[in-house]
């Protein structure tokens, strides 16, 4: 689908999230590490909305509250406190990260606040204890150049991550989340909406997160960075994605909800020029259990048995557009279906514009629109559950169907792997945010801003020059540094391990990413490990052939070191003596080969001692020997 996206008016804004490398977390010394063993504390909490000081109650957290939904929170004491459990006020907070955000807001042209306010965030999906978020604004009203155009930066904020959700239980009734992850230091960007196409968003985030990286304090690997799209349409609505974790969905992401946003609109324009009108959409809810007695549908079956009911609604003149497709493997149909399972903690729904299917039959789908009163230009919609699911997610699907007459909801939708994206609530008031008491206001000193002023790295242009001087890397190599996430790494190991840059440059970009691509958890492998690994090629303990082998076993075991991965991967360098017992054995295996070609062996003789010995012998030791020997 080809879309003229400067027709469409699209406008894109960002909000880039990332976690900060840094020795505690934000308002306490605790590590700022993930744990992996079983949980030393769990304790159960259910969080309520409030009303804000005006008086209001925001409709996101009275949405989270309206699930009935417990949280089983998961701590040990390595990684979380009391601060984070809620039962003890926040320590100051934490100066190192608060440079952090200003250096970073230095490097995008942004103006230090005088004075640094903590406020507090309403969130109360469980993924923080004490029902809200600190966050606070660090600097403002920036800029960076993208291409050919300036870019505007909004502010740069410091706020603590939430903590990690681990699973459910109950049917789903708790939610269990680990405590390791709350009060993270995180820094927020975010850019003014004056992005024009999905390849321009991608854009900005890339250069962005270069600039994140180039402050060296930034955590890397899958979960430490996230990005937040603002997307609207002129005729649509705006729309909060969150969680975009992978750079290079960026632009489908937008793509695919430009293209949601102009089919709803095109299912508005359909249902006006149908005549249908918000009144003929009601919550007369019928149950057909009845017309499901005998039915083979499994999940109807199911619910029956469990002595539960099936109901269903007529949407007026809804037929033929709830199978119609927005996105990818998305319809009409889903938009209906992600209320229901929010709104009625149901699975799923049934609508006739699938029907007949999932063992529901044409007989059923004709007795079921004839219950329920629907025409052939009506649609009908059924939920099997407990009656008081039912009623909360056919509510949900009337009221949904309503919102299609006026077009696109705004609301806050959740990005998913493939580009997608699913509801996740309804946007956020204004009532959300207000001022934190337990944390006294932070001066950011003249002082202070000039010191990191002064001090600032270097830009990524003036980077590449040096890093192509400096290594002898050619451009595209030093390039491809400035844009990983192992630019400071790179330099750290080549001054510590004397390996060739090139080698170390070449794997840290090529090499992990072709790893990440085949599935490898290149994030489990520590800097630390990384740096191990090719010490032990610089000392002559491993071959530079054996990196990729013993950093994916090293992957996929956690704590051990590179002994450990050279002994079980059998990678026990050959001595000298062995090598040159194991090169005499060849040439005498190869006698009369040697003797007919001479010194024109060696290629043929280097290749049957390398297989010999895979990866566990410096090749440049065997050719010396070889050479040797042939002379």
């Amino acid at each position: 689908m080809e879309i003229d996206y400067a027709k469409a008016g699209l406008k894109v804004g960002l909000e880039i999230h990332q976690q900060l490398n840094t020795q505690e977390k934000l308002f306490c010394s605790c590590k700022p590490e993930l744990f992996k063993e079983e949980p030393e504390i769990t304790f159960l909490r259910r969080l309520r909305p409030t009303q804000s000081e005006l008086g209001q109650v925001d409709p996101a957290a009275f949405f989270e509250f309206q699930k009935g939904i417990k949280i089983r929170y998961e701590a040990n004491r390595a990684t979380s406190c009391l601060v984070e459990m809620d039962e003890e006020p926040p320590h100051p907070l934490n100066m190192d990260a608060l440079e952090v955000v200003l250096t970073a807001a230095l490097m995008m042209n942004m103006q230090p606040i005088d004075e640094v306010h903590v406020m507090r965030k309403t969130v109360i999906d469980g993924s923080n204890t004490t029902g809200f978020q600190r966050t606070c604004i660090i600097a403002s009203d920036g800029w960076i150049k993208v291409g050919e155009k300036i870019i505007p930066m909004q502010a740069a904020s410091l706020e603590e991550d939430a903590a990690r959700k681990t699973g459910t239980e109950d049917g789903g009734k708790t939610i269990r989340y680990r405590i390791d992850r709350l009060g993270i230091p995180l820094i927020e960007v975010a850019t003014a909406p004056v992005i024009y196409s999905p390849m321009e968003a991608q854009e900005v985030a890339f250069a962005i997160g270069r600039i994140l990286r180039d402050t060296g304090k930034v955590m890397r690997g899958l979960g430490t960075i996230r990005q937040d799209l603002n997307v609207s349409l002129p005729n649509g609505a705006l729309i909060e994605i969150k969680g975009v974790q992978e750079l290079e969905l960026i632009s489908k992401v937008v793509e695919y909800e430009v293209q949601r946003q102009l089919g709803l609109i095109q299912v508005k324009e359909e249902l006006r020029s149908r005549g249908i009108k918000a009144e003929a959409l009601t919550d007369e809810f019928v149950d057909v259990s009845e017309v499901f007695r005998q039915t083979k549908c499994k999940v109807i079956r199911k619910a029956l048995d469990k002595k539960q009911s099936a109901m269903a609604v007529k949407l007026a003149g809804f037929t033929g557009l709830l199978k119609r497709e927005l996105m990818p493997d998305f319809r009409v149909g889903t938009e209906l279906s992600d209320r229901a399972k929010f709104w009625g903690r149901v699975g799923g729904v049934f609508h006739t514009d699938e029907l007949p299917a999932y063992g529901v039959t044409a007989e059923e789908v004709e007795a079921l629109r004839k219950t329920v009163g629907a025409s052939e230009g009506d649609a009908v919609v059924f939920v099997a559950d407990t009656e008081e699911n039912i009623l909360d997610a056919l509510k949900a699907v009337v009221e949904r169907a309503r919102e299609a007459l006026a077009g696109v909801p705004a609301e806050t939708r959740t990005a998913k792997g493939d580009g997608t994206t699913r509801y996740m609530r309804p946007r956020p008031g204004a009532a959300r945010m207000y001022p934190e008491t337990d944390i006294p206001p932070t001066l950011i000193t003249a002082e202070l801003v000039e010191r990191i002023r002064s001090n600032l790295p270097e830009p990524a242009e003036k980077k590449q020059a040096r890093l192509m001087t400096q290594y002898d890397l050619n451009e595209k190599l030093a390039n491809q540094l400035i844009d990983s996430e192992y630019g400071v790494l790179f330099e750290a190991i080549v001054k510590e391990t004397g390996v060739a840059a090139t080698t170390v440059a070449v794997f840290l970009t090529e090499a992990l990413k072709s790893l990440r691509r085949d599935g490898v958890q290149v994030e489990n492998v520590t800097d630390e490990q990384i740096t191990e690994i090719f010490s032990g090629v610089g000392s002559g303990e491993l071959v530079k052939e054996a990196v990729a082998d013993v950093f994916v076993w090293l992957s996929k075991n956690d704590g051990k070191n590179l002994q450990d991965a050279v002994g079980a991967l059998g990678l026990k360098m050959f001595s000298k003596a062995e090598l040159a017992k194991l090169v005499d054995h060849v040439i005498a295996e190869n006698r009369q080969s040697v003797d007919q070609m001479g010194k024109n062996a060696f290629g043929m003789l280097m290749g049957i001692v390398m297989k010999e010995v895979r990866g566990k012998a410096d090749p440049g030791l065997v050719s010396a020997l070889l050479r040797e020997r042939l002379k």
